[in-house]
């Protein structure tokens, strides 16, 4: 090690094993996983196979007490120093910067650069961060990892702007050019909603493939650890309107996987003009995604709003080989959401497109009662109805698009609300206004509006033209009778074949 000559005297005078203890504080700790050494597409993969063989370990670096305790003005006052993100000085097309481990984020996520195939671990620094009026600790010395990283490149001609983030258990962002972060998505959800507790697998380790100038996409490879199985992820992530990211995962299941989600995204929904019952707020709708759209293996769009309900809810759209799926954000004026401050209509849509044959599962969608803003309260993913064997290796792609939804040609809701109807029986029958937009010239003829419910009954079904949308405004009501719950599905028929999204929904008592 190089130290000043004066501080190497000053060692000396200590008793042996207080020097040892002192040196091995400021000396950096071996990395686990991000040696350095060569590196290519299968030394992660490699990685995680081994890692699989053996029992489930949890994070093992300990936070030196001064980061164990922050407060979150303590923590939120810590930041990056822009002049140390990686290559800021190289005139590349990306950056990159790092999160201190800490307050929510307190697991240690070690980090590689890669270059001409070799890859150099990279070192915790406290030069790399200031600190403000609120923290005034020392920051340590001794290399103890990070909480994750940040992307950024030039959106805008001579800014860069953040494109991803990786960080916090296996969650990553990203977003559309002009666009607020919104939504995130996972490597992995397993045991979502179950009564014995969901198991969170965590990204341990990331490499960054450092770009040449001419570069148009970075390379992300990330090693997943959990209980239940291993995994090998490579993100090619190209910013853009819509960023778009290409991922190929390699799972390693250490048990049996039955509940499962591939392709996982949370989002945050409280309401909007289908269910304000609980509602008192200035604003008109407050949500990060509004509908879940499904484009399954037969060709078919079907929409789903989204609900806040009271009790847990969760929904399986049962499918083979589903060509895509994704929380949308169709609503994208200001005045849908009236906010100033988190400006809603800027929140991306996440679009998720398979890459291969899928086969049989289902897209499950779960709805978890919520009464703030800050949790992410809707979670989608896809269930395969293969059982993932321990032991096995399961290789998948897909695509994710952050920003707007992908573009069709068919006519689409594009709002939903309801209200209270006439009162018949034990419970109020429920009135659903949906609007649906065309994009082609009006039909010579109206279509017909096919609704039909799993419970209760169906009534005053009309379709009339709604000029404010460009297209059309579909009413019914739904009596309920003594159903407890309903599922309601409406089709839009053209005499002139055009096709429409199918609406579904699921009405419960008391929601």
């Amino acid at each position: 090690m190089n130290r000043p000559t004066l501080r190497i005297a000053a060692l000396l005078l200590l008793p042996l094993c207080l020097m040892a203890r002192a040196m091995a504080a400021d000396a950096p700790e071996v990395a686990t996983y991000t040696k350095d050494g060569p590196f290519s597409r299968d030394t992660v993969v490699e990685l995680a196979r081994q890692l699989a063989k053996k029992p489930f370990k949890a994070a093992d670096k300990p936070l030196p007490d001064v980061l164990d305790d922050l407060s979150y003005d303590e923590y939120s006052d810590i930041h990056f120093d822009p002049n140390k993100a990686i290559w800021a000085k190289e005139g590349l097309p990306y950056q990159m910067q790092l999160f201190l481990r800490g307050l929510y984020f307190k697991d240690p996520v070690e980090v590689a650069i890669v270059n001409n195939g070799e890859a150099k671990h990279l070192a915790f620094d406290p030069t790399m961060f200031t600190t403000g009026k609120a923290m005034t600790k020392p920051l340590p010395n001794q290399d103890i990892g990070f909480s994750g990283l940040r992307l950024h490149a030039p959106f805008a001609t001579g800014y860069y702007d953040e494109v991803a983030v990786f960080q916090g258990a296996s969650n990553f962002r990203s977003l559309g050019k002009g666009q607020n972060y919104g939504l995130s998505a996972r490597g992995l959800a397993i045991k979502t909603a179950d009564p014995q507790g969901e198991e969170f697998p965590a990204f341990r380790a990331f490499w960054i493939e450092k770009p040449s100038k001419e570069s148009n996409s970075i390379l992300v490879y990330a090693l997943l650890d959990s209980p239940s199985a291993t995994g090998a992820y490579r993100f090619t992530i190209r910013p853009g309107e819509n960023t778009v990211m290409d991922v190929e995962a390699v799972v390693f299941p250490r048990t049996d996987l039955t509940k499962v989600g591939l392709a996982p995204a949370s989002s945050m929904y409280m309401f909007s003009m289908n269910d304000r019952r609980r509602a008192d707020d200035y604003r008109p709708q407050v949500h990060d995604s509004d509908g879940l759209l499904i484009l399954n293996g037969k060709g078919e769009r079907l929409w789903r709003p989204l609900s806040n309900p009271t009790s847990l809810q969760l929904s399986a759209f049962e499918d083979t080989a589903p060509m895509g799926f994704g929380l949308m954000q169709r609503d994208r004026d200001f005045n849908d959401y009236q906010d100033l401050d988190a400006h809603f209509e800027k929140r991306p849509s996440l679009w998720v497109e398979p890459v291969g044959n899928w086969g049989k599962g289902s897209v499950n969608l779960i709805e978890i009662p919520s009464q703030s803003e800050i949790h992410d309260n809707i979670i989608a993913f896809w269930n395969p109805k293969e059982v993932l064997k321990a032991g096995s290796e399961y290789s998948f792609s897909y695509r994710l698009s952050w920003g707007t939804e992908p573009l069709s040609r068919a006519v689409r809701v594009v709002e939903t609300a309801s209200g209270r109807g006439d009162i018949k029986g034990p419970t109020p029958d429920r009135l659903y206004v949906v609007d649906y937009q065309d994009t082609q010239p009006p039909s010579a003829t109206p279509p017909k509006a096919v609704v039909t419910a799993s419970a209760g009954n169906i009534s005053d079904v009309t379709v009339v033209p709604n000029p404010k949308v460009q297209g059309y405004r579909v009413s019914f009501k739904l009596h309920p009778g003594d159903a407890k719950l309903a599922e309601l599905r409406m089709e839009l028929k053209f005499e002139d074949g055009r096709q429409a999204e199918t609406w579904l929904y699921r009405w419960v008592s008391g929601s």
